[in-house]
Parts: structure tokens; sequence; C-alpha cells
């Protein structure tokens, strides 16, 4: 499944050529040692690279990374424009008023758009050569940003010193992340008061004793939802570890039933993983793309009747706007979800490099981590990923979840390979 990478890798290797060939880099960069502009492109490059057949992996230090607020301020200041940030959360449209109060002079206009939307757009700006954003605001879930994006010349590495000083450097090695956020498996609280009624993913497609299914399932349409197909690429990648939550959840050993023999790539035989999606894919679901209907479906299900649904840790908050009865199930075997980061990216070629660092800096916290660009993420279901922040609004904190680190090259090596057999197995499903 390797040779799947590669083949996704080699659908921009034009692009990337293109770029060598027309002299194109990180010309912001400065060397960190002997060997010219060809090193300092090399060192500053986060992705795969094509001439060495290597990854290059953050964080990456340059010029920029040591300059202080007040250096950057009087950069922004000599550049003159709008900073223009395309972001997925509406949150960041509070930053606004206070960075222009805290930098006066300055200006920025933010667009509240998905997280398609953001990487399209600023794929078509790079080609056209026409750069309007500065600032991008994402997540990668399967590393597409990461092997797509960075080697292309779309977006740019920074890495401001002081501030991942205090970020685990495991968390720098793909980006610059603004928070952590997961996925949870919700219950209805009233319907389980002892708890949450499952300790595995495994107990997610059990079946009663009738052999109907136990849970009624909620979820959006996983073969569309890029983050959801990730965290089941991940059980593939993680097979040995699916397989012993089975065994010390049953008992007994894994008993495999898909047939690897269906598709015309490599499927790996004797997969927990893999057994896992397989049998995922047959079970009666109700697919719902809002997030909020998810959790109203938890908070209508009953005792008799039993649902779990698949939503974002953030729509927890309806328990307290709306009186839903609903919570997280945390801690599963044999991890709960992916660590996944919304992280924050610097448009390649833009028209204010140091207006985008200062306002990165800023809703990161700024260097001491009271700056007020982060206090609107501060919101239930999401995590902060400096060692001197917290947010006490979270139940849990980030190390109690269950969650494990993004494997990103793993993933995106075999996620068509996991599209192509949840589609065709969910064609199949009798219960659909």
């Amino acid at each position: 499944m390797k040779m799947k990478k590669l083949f996704a890798l080699l659908l921009t290797a034009a692009m990337v050529l293109s770029l060598v060939a027309c002299g194109g880099g990180n010309d912001t960069a400065a060397g960190t040692g002997d060997g010219g502009e060809d090193a300092a492109a090399s060192e500053l490059t986060l992705g795969y690279d094509f001439a060495t057949d290597t990854e290059h992996f953050g964080p990456v230090y340059d010029e920029w990374s040591d300059l202080t607020d007040d250096e950057l301020y009087a950069k922004a200041q000599e550049e003159g424009g709008t900073i223009t940030v395309y972001a997925t959360s509406s949150k960041m449209l509070k930053v606004v008023e206070p960075f222009l109060e805290d930098y006066p002079g300055l200006d920025v206009d933010v667009m509240d758009l998905d997280s398609d939307e953001v990487l399209s757009k600023a794929e078509m700006e790079h080609d056209s050569g026409n750069i309007t954003a500065d600032v991008l605001q994402t997540k990668d879930v399967n590393g597409a940003v990461f092997y797509e994006h960075y080697q292309t010349g779309i977006f740019e590495p920074y890495y401001p010193s002081d501030i991942c000083s205090h970020i685990d450097e495991d968390l720098l090695k793909y980006s610059l992340p603004l928070y952590s956020s997961q996925s949870f498996w919700y219950y209805n609280t009233a319907a389980f008061p002892d708890g949450q009624p499952i300790t595995s993913w495994w107990n997610i497609i059990e079946k009663n004793d009738d052999g109907s299914q136990k849970y009624q399932i909620f979820c959006k349409e996983i073969g569309t939802e890029t983050a959801y197909l990730s965290l089941f690429a991940s059980f593939i990648v993680n097979a040995d570890q699916m397989e012993q939550a089975y065994e010390d959840t049953y008992g007994e050993p894994l008993e495999y039933t898909y047939d690897a023999s269906d598709f015309a790539f490599e499927v790996p035989e004797n997969n927990a993983g893999v057994e896992y999606m397989w049998r995922f894919s047959q079970l009666k679901m109700t697919f719902i793309d809002d997030g909020d209907e998810l959790a109203l479906a938890v908070h209508n299900s009953t005792a008799d009747k039993p649902a779990l649904a698949l939503a974002s840790a953030g729509k927890i908050e309806n328990r307290d706007a709306s009186g839903y009865d609903i919570a997280w199930c945390i801690g599963l075997t044999p991890y709960t979800a992916l660590l996944n980061c919304e992280s924050l990216f610097v448009a390649a070629g833009c028209d204010n490099p140091a207006g985008a660092r200062l306002f990165i800096r800023y809703v990161l916290g700024g260097a001491d981590g009271t700056a007020a660009g982060y206090e609107p993420f501060q919101k239930e279901g999401n995590w902060p990923v400096r060692d001197d922040m917290t947010n006490d609004k979270n139940p849990a904190q980030l190390d109690e979840l269950g969650a494990i680190e993004n494997d990103f090259g793993a993933i995106y090596s075999i996620f068509a390979d996991c599209q192509d057999m949840w589609t065709y197995w969910l064609n199949q499903n009798p219960n659909m």
C-alpha cells in the first residue's frame, strides 16, 4: 500500500518541478547553515521531497521565528496592507476587534469558510499568482495538507520559537497547531445514568442475543467525512491494537470474516482494522450531516432503544444550551480518537508576511499565552496545546481522553484504498 502514497504524490510532481525551475521556494527564509539558497529552501520544505525521496517534518525555524511581537508589528505597519485570514471557525471573527485594539493602524479581514473552501481558494490563488490570503486556518486529518500544500509551495511553515517551546514537539511535526479537538461517541445520560455504556470500539457494533443490533447508530456518512474515515484508516494501521482490544473485551481471538479478494488493490489479510470496517459498514446506520441534529438524536433515544452518535466534541454545548441528556464516551480501547489539531498556516507569497505572523502569534496567545486572541477558542470541546494554558471548561484534560497522535504518513498512504473499501461494502449493506 505504500505505492498508493507515491502515486498520489506524483500527481503534484509537475507543480513541484515547475516551482523549482522558476526558482520557487521560501525566498523570505534564511538558511541555517552553509549551502546557499538550495539548502535553505530544502530545510524549510515540509512534506515529501521528490529529489531525495525523503519526508521533511517540523518544527523548522527561520529568520521569522525569533522576531518579537514588536518587531513584527513594525514590519506589518510598513507593509500597510489588510491582513486577510481564511478561517474554518467563526470564532476567528471575534479575534479581530481585540487585535486591532492592541495593534492600531493595522487592518484585518476574516473570511469564515469551510475547510474545503480554505484549501481550494488557497490553491487557486497560488496557481493564478493572485494571492489574497495571508493566514489560513484549517485542520489536516489525513495528511493531504501536509503532503500536498507544503511541497507545492501553497503554504510555508512558520514556527515562532518562544511559543513552540510550550508545545510538545510531536505536535509540531506537521504544522503549527492552534488547538486540539476530537470526535466522540455520544450517549444518553438519562438512559445510562451509571455512565457510558461502551468501553471499546468493538462494543459499538455488538449484537443482542437475538441477533439484532444493540445500538442505534447515528453519524455522518463515514466515506465522505475525511476526519472519520481517517480514524477508521488508523485502525487498519494499528491492527495489532484493534486485535488486542477485541481479545481484551471478549476473552477470545477475533474471527476474520471479510473477503480481501473483492478489490483490485492489495488488502491485508487478517487485519483487525479492516475487519472492523467491514462489520461497521454492514450496520443499520442513520446518516445525519448536522452535528447538532446528531446530538438531538441521542437526546431523544431511550434505554429501550439506546443510541450512539459520532460527532465533534464541541456539540456537547447542547447539553447546557438546550438541556440535552448527552455526554462523551472517552477512554475507549484501543483508543478513543485521533488527536486532530486545527492549525495556522502562512500563505506562501502573501502580501503581508509580517502581519500574517503577528496575527498568528496573537491567536496563539502571544509570547506568554495571555494575548486575547486565543480567548474565543476556549470552549468546551477544544483543548489548548500549549503547556502554559488550560481550558477549565473541559471535564477532562487532553491526556485523559484516550486519543492518540495522528500518523499522517501511514494514513495518507492507505486513505484512498480505505475510501474504496468503505464505499464498496456500504453498497452491499442489506440494512441500508
